[in-house]
């Protein structure tokens, strides 16, 4: 995969298979300290110590449909070729986190990607989920973040309008790219 976006969606899309009514995405820039961190947590099934230690090996899938599973040793190798390093924790009937740091300046650092795509596709094909996206960034002079959750999202709602309908498509999409361009720029978005 040459971008980080890419593993997100196919981590997001096991967790929707684990049966995870819950996902968390974080993405959290750190310009300081020279990392890039990207979590994604559900409340799925979980998976046992045994499948833990499995889920990194590229030959090891639950999927019946192939025989490889390349999500994750791909997400941990990319995080491991800059420097950095990658975490599972999962637990049966709790649900699963993983979380792969990055050091940016590194020269095998690929592209975070259009991380905004991936949530809206993730949120707008699977309106029966709840999602809960965080970005914040750091730099020297300042540090922004901000949420997208989608539970508070369908409660103001109140159940009249899905958010795949395409006046909410093109709300969210707005949403994100207005938001990313504060957390990155530090520009509040133009009142219109």
């Amino acid at each position: 995969m040459r971008e980080l976006s890419l593993n997100v969606m196919d981590i997001a899309q096991n967790s929707i298979s684990a049966g995870a009514s819950l996902i968390t995405i974080s993405v959290v820039e750190d310009l300081t300290q020279d990392l890039l961190s990207i979590s994604v947590k559900d409340n799925g099934r979980g998976m046992t110590p045994e499948q833990v230690q499995n889920v990194t090996d590229p030959f090891y899938t639950t999927r019946t449909t192939r025989n490889v599973g390349l999500g994750v040793p791909l997400f941990k190798m990319e995080a491991e070729m800059t420097g950095g390093h990658f975490t599972i924790d999962s637990t049966v009937g709790v649900g699963t986190e993983l979380c792969a740091v990055f050091h940016p300046s590194s020269v095998d650092m690929i592209p975070l990607g259009d991380i905004n795509g991936t949530i809206l596709l993730l949120v707008t094909s699977n309106t029966d989920r709840d999602f809960l996206f965080t970005r914040s960034y750091k730099d020297h002079n300042a540090e922004r973040d901000f949420a997208l959750n989608t539970a508070e999202v369908k409660e103001v709602l109140g159940g009249e309008v899905s958010l795949n309908a395409p006046e909410m498509v093109v709300w969210l999409k707005d949403y994100l790219e207005e938001q990313t361009h504060f957390v990155l720029t530090g520009e509040e978005p133009a009142e219109e």
